[in-house]
């Protein structure tokens, strides 16, 4: 097909004009914007890894011992050398805490400690004031009640469940979903990381400047909150691309992210950032498919069926 010269100059200045590609200087050739990118990966539709990159992750993870940080090491590990880029991945965690065991105890006159277990043997307690004293024997029978009324339940749960409490018995409840709100909100532990060196090797970070920034974001361990956005489970792999990020210190770089786990359960993030011209095809694909893997995993481990996160 024969395209001349001038059809092509102004093909390009349309692009331009509608955003699709840019110039960083006027003597400079055109490059993808934002939105040109996000044009590129709208068209990615069900990318997969071929099937022998398939087996030989799934081979890779048979060869490990079955423990949570074997698995995450290798993922972020086999993520960042199929990315040529950073890879990270957090520990799956409870979404929200749910109750295992209530206990009360008498301490003197009308305080009270509030005993609670979480499911996974997480014991928080909190002192209660009382208005009235009430004896041990007393104290084990609101315990029991609460027991059989919450036993599994999460704070929102616990919140709605009409129980027609008495003013004591609403400050244990009170101090119960207290409890379990902090723990739902507790910070996880920090993520894993791999790959930094792949991300340094590309031509943006030739700059010093830009390599110092993103080092300066992993010591001070800010990156993590970045990377690591709050999203459905069922939502798939998500792409944040430039401007799309929350955060302004990463709006130089795509970060392509999908959970794994068990929903309300044990929930983990699985991720990818790097410059904004990454191989997005390559990057989709294996954060789809490691998801996959870490969710069967995470799975077999709590003795569940694995969990079907299409739409």
């Amino acid at each position: 097909m024969d395209i001349c010269s001038a059809t092509i100059r102004n093909e390009v200045v349309r692009l331009e004009i509608e955003g699709y590609i840019l110039r960083p200087h006027h003597s400079a050739g055109s490059i993808p914007a934002d939105k040109g990118y996000r044009y590129y990966v709208e068209s990615l539709k069900d990318v997969e890894l071929p099937t022998n990159d398939k087996f030989l992750i799934r081979h890779l993870f048979h060869q490990v011992e079955k423990e949570m940080e074997e698995w995450l090491n290798l993922t972020v590990a086999v993520l960042s050398q199929r990315v040529q880029s950073m890879a990270v991945v957090t520990m799956p965690r409870q979404t929200q805490g749910k109750v295992h065991h209530i206990e009360l105890v008498s301490l003197q006159d009308n305080l009270v400690l509030v005993v609670l277990i979480l499911r996974g043997a997480k014991v928080k307690q909190q002192l209660v004031n009382f208005e009235n004293v009430v004896s041990q024997p007393e104290l084990t029978l609101i315990s029991n009640r609460l027991n059989d009324a919450y036993d599994g339940l999460t704070r929102f749960q616990i919140d709605q469940k009409p129980l027609g409490l008495n003013h004591d018995e609403l400050k244990v409840k009170d101090s119960l979903v207290k409890m379990m709100r902090g723990e739902d909100e507790q910070e996880s532990r920090e993520p894993f990381f791999d790959g930094l060196h792949y991300m340094l090797e590309q031509p943006e970070f030739h700059q010093n400047q830009r390599a110092q920034e993103i080092m300066q974001l992993l010591e001070q361990k800010k990156l993590s909150k970045m990377i690591v956005p709050p999203m459905p489970f069922n939502r798939g792999v998500q792409v944040y691309i430039g401007q799309e990020n929350a955060s302004a210190e990463i709006r130089d770089y795509s970060l392509i992210v999908s959970q794994y786990g068990i929903p309300d359960e044990a929930v983990g993030t699985i991720g990818v950032i790097g410059p904004t011209r990454m191989a997005y095809e390559r990057a989709l694909s294996a954060v789809s498919y490691l998801s996959l893997v870490m969710s069967t995993l995470v799975a077999e481990l709590y003795g569940k069926a694995p969990v079907d996160k299409d739409e």
